[in-house]
């Protein structure tokens, strides 16, 4: 049994998706939520509750464009553009979970 053209073909594309997934792993990028007084809350809410939903809710009371602390000119979402979902990307500290 001899490897065809087409063979050829589907290991190629094998190999270029392989790369693609490779090439845009890596270490993560964004920002965890610190341990601090300040954001202490969120993490019991996600303990009692399991929701980061509900923790969500509370960010943008000092993250925000009206005097709080600002978004950076690049973050992908801000409130205004629809519900905040920060855990989503930001995670939290693993051993304070």
């Amino acid at each position: 049994m001899s490897i065809g053209k087409k063979d050829l073909i589907f290991i190629a594309i094998i190999v270029v998706v392989f790369g693609i997934f490779w090439g845009i792993s890596g270490e993560e990028k964004t920002k965890k939520v610190p341990y601090d007084d300040k954001h202490r809350s969120f993490y019991e809410i996600v303990k009692k509750s399991g929701s980061k939903m509900d923790a969500d809710k509370g960010c943008p009371a000092c993250h925000n464009e009206q005097g709080g602390i600002p978004f950076p000119d690049k973050h992908p979402i801000k409130p205004k553009d629809g519900p905040m979902r920060c855990l989503f990307c930001h995670k939290l500290i693993d051993k304070y979970k």
